[in-house]
């Protein structure tokens, strides 16, 4: 089992920001910015491309929905979409609220959040995505 599986389990805390019986997202704790998220599916896949066709579509249209939460949270220009890491063998998509490319720097350090403020920024963003 993955960390990510445990995460979306709730056997490792998480900031959730976003759920449903497929999908799960929550705050990166190594955020590159605030409001950078973590999208992934609940089950275990490795690579996103090795998803069935009606999956990958239907985890595209829920990250969708977790980007306009995160966009009417942060007030930002666009949320961008990113597709990386080597180190967690689950898929995920990269959510993070931009008004510059610079946003996006995965090189940049990354940002020092309060625990306070990671699980208001999460309540804020689940309760944008509810509305949805």
């Amino acid at each position: 089992m993955t960390i990510f599986s445990k995460i979306a389990a709730g056997e490792i805390p998480s900031y959730k920001c976003a759920e449903d019986e497929h999908f799960y997202a929550f705050l990166d704790i190594n955020p590159v910015t605030k409001g950078h998220t973590l999208v992934i599916p609940r089950h275990e896949v490795d690579y996103i491309f090795d998803l069935p066709d009606d999956e990958i579509a239907a985890f595209e249209v829920f990250a969708k929905k977790v980007a306009v939460a995160i966009k009417r949270v942060f007030g930002c220009r666009k949320v961008a979409q990113v597709v990386l890491g080597l180190e967690v063998p689950h898929a995920h998509i990269h959510l993070l609220p931009m008004n510059t490319e610079a946003d996006v720097d995965f090189h940049n350090k990354k940002s020092d959040i309060p625990e306070e403020e990671f699980r208001e920024i999460s309540q804020k963003i689940y309760a944008e995505f509810q509305k949805l």
